[in-house]
C-alpha cells in the first residue's frame, strides 16, 4: 500500500508539472484538454474540469474508475474527458498515460486535408510511420467517438485527430510530455516550411526510419526532459507539487 501511495504522489506531481509547462509553452487551450494516468488498481487520475493549467496542483487531480462510468459526473469532471480517456484506459493496453492537446501547430496540421507529418527534419523523422490518423471526426468525443479513437490508435502511441488536435499515450508522464513537445515542434517546422512556398527536402524512408529508431534508443531522454522541467518549477513555481 505504501508503494502505491508513493507512486500516486509522484504521478500527481509529474502530471501537474507537465500541465504547468504546457501552459508556459502556450500549448494549452483555455480550460479544455486533459491528461490522465492509469494507477494500476482499476482507477485513473484526470485533471479536473475548470482548473487552469497555470495553477494546477498535484492534489487537484480526480481519481475515477476505469471500468464503468461514475454514477454521477460531478462538476469537476469534463464529460468529453471521461469519454475519451476512459475509453482509452479500458481498451488500449499500452495507454498507461494519456495526453490530449489542441496545441497550435498540431491542431493546424489536423485541419489540413492530409494531416500526416512528413519527414522534413529530424524531429518529424522521430514520428515516421508511428502516427495513427483519425479522419472520422463526428462531434465532441462522446460515446461512439471515444471508442472509434481507441480503435484507430491501435498499437501506436501518437494519434493525429483530424480537426481535433493530437493525442499521445505511453508508459509514463515523461514519455507523453516528450512526445507532445517534439510533435508540436515538428508540426510547427513543417507548417513554417510549407509557408515559404518552396520545395520541401524530404528524407528517404530509410533515413527517416533510421532516425526514428535512434530517437527511440536515445538513453533516458524523456525522463531527463521531465526532470529538467521539474527542476525549473522547483525554483520558480513550487506550488505545482502541493
Amino acid at each position: 500500500m505504501k508503494d502505491i501511495e508513493v507512486e500516486e504522489t509522484t504521478v500527481r506531481i509529474d502530471l501537474a508539472a507537465a500541465l504547468r509547462w504546457f501552459d508556459r509553452l502556450r500549448m494549452n487551450e483555455g480550460i479544455a484538454n486533459h491528461v490522465s494516468h492509469d494507477m494500476g488498481d482499476g482507477t485513473f487520475l484526470l485533471n479536473p474540469y475548470g482548473v487552469h493549467w497555470s495553477v494546477i496542483r498535484a492534489s487537484d487531480f480526480v481519481r475515477l474508475p476505469i471500468g464503468t462510468e461514475p454514477n454521477s459526473i460531478g462538476e469537476d469532471i469534463d464529460p468529453t474527458a471521461w469519454a475519451i480517456h476512459g475509453a482509452l484506459h479500458r481498451n488500449v493496453r499500452h495507454a498507461r498515460c494519456v495526453m490530449h492537446l489542441h496545441s497550435r501547430a498540431a491542431t493546424a496540421l489536423s485541419s489540413l486535408a492530409d494531416p500526416s507529418l512528413p519527414p522534413v527534419d529530424q524531429n518529424a523523422m522521430r514520428f515516421y510511420d508511428r502516427v495513427a490518423i483519425d479522419i472520422g471526426f463526428d462531434g465532441m468525443g462522446l460515446g461512439d467517438e471515444a471508442m472509434r479513437i481507441a480503435g484507430t490508435l491501435g498499437e501506436k502511441r501518437i494519434l493525429m485527430m483530424a480537426q481535433h488536435g493530437v493525442l499521445v499515450v505511453g508508459d509514463s508522464v515523461a514519455q507523453c510530455l516528450d512526445d507532445l513537445y517534439y510533435f508540436e515542434k515538428a508540426a510547427d517546422t513543417y507548417l513554417f516550411a510549407l509557408a515559404t512556398g518552396r520545395p520541401l527536402n524530404m528524407a528517404t524512408a530509410d533515413v527517416a526510419e533510421k532516425t526514428a529508431r535512434q530517437w527511440e534508443n536515445y538513453p533516458g531522454f524523456a525522463t531527463r526532459h521531465l526532470a529538467a522541467i521539474r527542476h525549473v518549477l522547483n525554483i520558480e513555481d513550487t506550488g505545482y507539487a502541493a
